[in-house]
C-alpha cells in the first residue's frame, strides 16, 4: 500500500506540475472592445504637426469621416476605417499650406480602455500627407514618402466625444524641397489637437 500510495503521490504531483507547465505556456488572449453604435461617423476639430527638431508648428483645420465596427468581441485592430480626410485653412505663421490627402483608408485602432474614466487609446495608422506652400514641398509620413504607414496615438472619451490627438506616434517629414529651414528631411513631427466625433460613441473592453 505504501509503494502504490507514493506512485499514486508522484502521479499527481505530476499531473498537478505539468497542467501549470502548460497553463504558463498558453498565450495571453487578445483583448477584445465592444462599440456601440458604430457605423458611419464624423470628425470636426483642429489641430497641429510640430518639427521637433526646428520648432516650426503648421495649423489645420480637420474634418474626418468614416466607419466603426459596431458590436461585441471585437479586435482592436482596424476597429474603424477612415475613408475621407481633409486639412483646410492650414498655415505656418502667416504662410498659408495646402495639404494632399494619401493613403485613404486609413484605420483606427484602439489598444485599451480605461473602465473608471470610459476613455480609449489607440491610433491612427496609414498617415501620408503632402503639404505645399510657395517654395516649400514635404511629405507627412511614417518611414518615408510614400509608405503610407504614419502613426499618431489618440485618445477617445465615451461621455463627451471628444477625440485627442496625444503628440506621439512615428510621423517624420519626408521629400522635403525648399522649405527655408523650417523642416528637414527626418525630422520627427509630432500631432496634436482635438475634436468631436459625431454621432457619440462609446468604447467598452468587456
Amino acid at each position: 500500500m505504501t509503494i502504490l500510495k507514493r506512485v499514486g503521490g508522484i502521479l499527481i504531483v505530476g499531473a498537478a506540475t505539468a497542467a501549470m507547465v502548460s497553463l504558463s505556456a498558453a498565450p495571453a488572449l487578445a483583448a477584445t472592445f465592444s462599440v456601440t453604435p458604430g457605423g458611419s461617423f464624423s470628425f470636426s476639430g483642429s489641430g497641429q504637426v510640430k518639427d521637433q527638431t526646428t520648432g516650426t508648428v503648421a495649423h489645420c483645420t480637420i474634418n474626418l469621416s468614416g466607419t466603426l465596427k459596431s458590436g461585441h468581441g471585437l479586435s482592436g485592430a482596424g476597429i474603424g476605417s477612415i475613408t475621407s480626410a481633409s486639412f483646410t485653412g492650414c498655415t505656418i505663421a502667416t504662410i498659408s499650406v495646402s495639404v494632399a490627402v494619401h493613403g485613404l483608408p486609413w484605420k483606427e485602432n484602439v489598444t485599451g480602455v480605461n473602465a473608471t474614466t470610459g476613455t480609449a487609446k489607440g491610433n491612427i495608422s496609414g498617415i501620408d500627407l503632402v503639404a505645399s506652400a510657395p517654395g516649400c514641398s514635404a511629405t507627412l509620413d511614417g518611414t518615408a514618402a510614400g509608405a503610407n504607414n504614419g502613426k499618431t496615438n489618440i485618445s477617445y472619451k465615451n461621455s463627451t466625444g471628444k477625440l485627442t490627438l496625444l503628440g506621439n506616434g512615428n510621423l517624420h517629414s519626408w521629400a522635403v524641397s525648399g522649405c527655408f529651414g523650417l523642416l528637414n528631411n527626418g525630422d520627427v513631427q509630432k500631432a496634436s489637437g482635438s475634436g468631436t466625433v459625431s454621432p457619440k460613441q462609446t468604447i467598452t473592453s468587456p
